[in-house]
């Protein structure tokens, strides 16, 4: 019998090993190329899938205490924070696949230990921000939300990749 932990400890790696296997046996050049008419490309999926697994890990944590004032920025010139998330979903030239793999690797290790160890019903407010109205989440469903986001990014990385050489993560 498994416990809801476990679960939910299955749905991360399920969906972490498929993005992952997108970008096996991939050059750096080839998981830095964007081969589609999107702006994404594979090894730039998973950097923002990092960076959305630390954030929300840390609202478990914290809160939204170290979120952007949503509300009040300037979207025509962006605060730094907001640029760098952007950055977020580009491999740079200085950067290679194995580095943003065991980055992932890192952040998804420290996810698992919170998901062991975390009282799922504890709650925050999130911020208030252009696309949702402010609303309290737990972190149970902060959670769920970052193997929703990596499915999601999966199954980009899954065309991105069918793209490049035709390999399939599914089929």
């Amino acid at each position: 019998m498994t416990t809801e932990r476990d679960d939910i400890l299955d749905l991360l790696t399920k969906h972490r090993g498929f993005l992952t296997y997108t970008v096996q046996g991939l050059s750096d050049e080839a998981a830095r190329s964007r081969p589609t008419v999107s702006a994404l490309s594979l090894g730039g999926l998973i950097k923002h899938v990092t960076a959305v697994e630390r954030n929300w890990a840390d609202f478990v944590v914290n809160g939204a205490a170290n979120q952007p004032d949503w509300a009040s920025v300037d979207w025509s010139n962006p605060p730094p924070e907001i640029l760098a998330h952007q950055q977020a979903f580009v491999m740079s030239e200085d950067e290679t696949l194995a580095e943003i793999l065991a980055a992932y690797a890192e952040v998804a290790a420290a996810t698992d230990e919170l998901v062991r160890t975390v009282d799922l019903d504890t709650a925050h407010s999130l911020p208030e921000a252009p696309w949702a109205a402010a609303t309290t989440w737990s972190a149970r469903r902060a959670i769920l939300h970052i193997a929703l986001e990596t499915a999601q990014h999966a199954g980009h990385a899954d065309i991105i990749r069918e793209t490049i050489d035709g390999q399939k993560t599914m089929g």
